[in-house]
Order: C-alpha cells, then structure tokens, then sequence
C-alpha cells in the first residue's frame, strides 16, 4: 500500500489542529501516548485477550475505525521525525503465525522503542506489526485506506465543532 496520500493528509490535519489549538510546543511524546491508548482501545473491542468472558468481539466496522486512529497517530509520529517519505507500507512475514493477543503486545513493545529511538527501521518496525494486526483481523489495504479517508474527514468536523 502506497502511504504518501495518507501522510500528506495527516500532515494537513496535523497543521490544521496545530494551528487552531496554537500548539507551538513538542507534543511527539503525546501523540506516542495516544498511539499507545488507540492500540489498547483496538485490543479492547477485538477482546482477544478476555478470556473470562463469553462476549465477542466488536463488529468489524467499529474495529477498522479503531485500527485507523492509530495509523492516524503513527502517520502523525513520522512527520515530527521527518520519517515521511516511506512509500510502503513494509511488511515481514515472520509475524503472520502469531496470535491476535501476542500482535498486540510485540506492537506495544515496537511503539516504546520508536518513542525512545525514533529511527526509521524503529518506525518501520512498528508499521509491520501494525500490518501483521491488520491481517490478522482480516483488513485489506482498500479498507483500510478508506477508514483513513473517513475518519479523517470527522476528524476535521470534530475540530470545527470544538471537539
């Protein structure tokens, strides 16, 4: 999947909130948290890890739009380190034949190292393990990109509405 489309809308709505919201500081570690909290929040309605519970999983469509407020925040964190002009999204094979649960968590553990050593293989290796999540709960790149596309847009609205 080509990402510059999504970076160069990401750093639209980045300037856009930035500038309404007057934020002249660096708020990389903020973002980093709020990719953090997506991730959980995207592990907490797949419910892969309750083995207590007997309730399924969230329907998909509300999974997806989880799963692309994070790309949000990782497209955000590649433009504050100028890590940008990745063209694909880079893929390893060796994480496919991991459990949804032990994904999220090898996905964690990428996000932490990238927040303390914000280099591009750092970078890159958060962007696989979120590609290994997105195929394992069965997303194309096709709904993937138009999740980004919509949410995108109600993330303008929301901060035209004082959101």
């Amino acid at each position: 999947m080509h990402l510059q489309q999504l970076f160069k809308m990401q750093k639209s709505l980045d300037t856009y909130i930035q500038s309404e919201k007057k934020i002249t500081n660096d708020v990389f570690l903020e973002k980093g948290l709020a990719l953090l909290v997506e991730l959980a929040e995207l592990a907490n309605e797949t419910r892969c890890f309750k083995f207590w519970s007997e309730k399924g999983p969230s329907e998909k469509h509300v999974i997806l739009e989880e799963y692309v407020d994070s790309i949000h925040f990782l497209l955000s964190l590649g433009i504050e380190k100028n890590l940008n002009d990745l063209e694909n999204w880079p893929v390893h094979q060796q994480h496919k034949d991991e459990s949804l649960t032990m994904l999220f968590i090898h996905t964690q553990d990428s996000i932490n190292q990238f927040l303390q050593i914000s280099t591009i293989d750092n970078y890159e290796n958060v962007w696989s393990w979120y590609g290994a999540v997105a195929s394992k709960l069965g997303f194309t790149h096709e709904e993937i990109i138009q999740a980004y596309f919509d949410k995108n847009e109600k993330n303008y609205e929301r901060q035209r509405s004082g959101y």
